[in-house]
């Protein structure tokens, strides 16, 4: 009886860490997911594209006088790849968050995260 009690004891236990690693996981799903998130771009202080983080594109940005910048949305990341500006800071940035905008300064083009 007492091999019996143990054996049920430990079910009990599993499915208790089973019920709590799930529940982790659903929240942490929720709180990572993007769904909502808009990549917004302006040019000049002037919104000129808008678009979803979970939805993959390649768009090109006109910029000020004639600048070129290719936003490349992928895997829930925005970037920008390539642009015609001298420096290409914009380009060695990396991925815009929601706390880090990309700016490529002599084409005034500047992509951003809005949460929901």
């Amino acid at each position: 009886m007492n091999v019996t009690k143990k054996h049920r004891n430990d079910i009990i236990l599993l499915s208790i860490l089973l019920a709590v690693g799930l529940l982790l996981f659903l929240v942490f799903s929720m709180i990572l997911k993007n769904t909502g998130d808009q990549v917004v771009v302006t040019v000049d202080g002037n919104e000129v594209f808008r678009a979803p983080l979970d939805q993959d594109t390649e768009q090109w940005i006109d910029g000020y006088d004639g600048g070129k910048n290719l936003l490349v949305i992928k895997d829930g990341t925005a970037k920008i790849t390539e642009s015609n500006c001298p420096e290409q800071i914009c380009v060695h940035t990396g991925e815009a968050t929601e706390i880090k905008s990309v700016v490529c300064a002599p084409n005034r083009v500047v992509v951003s995260i809005e949460k929901d």
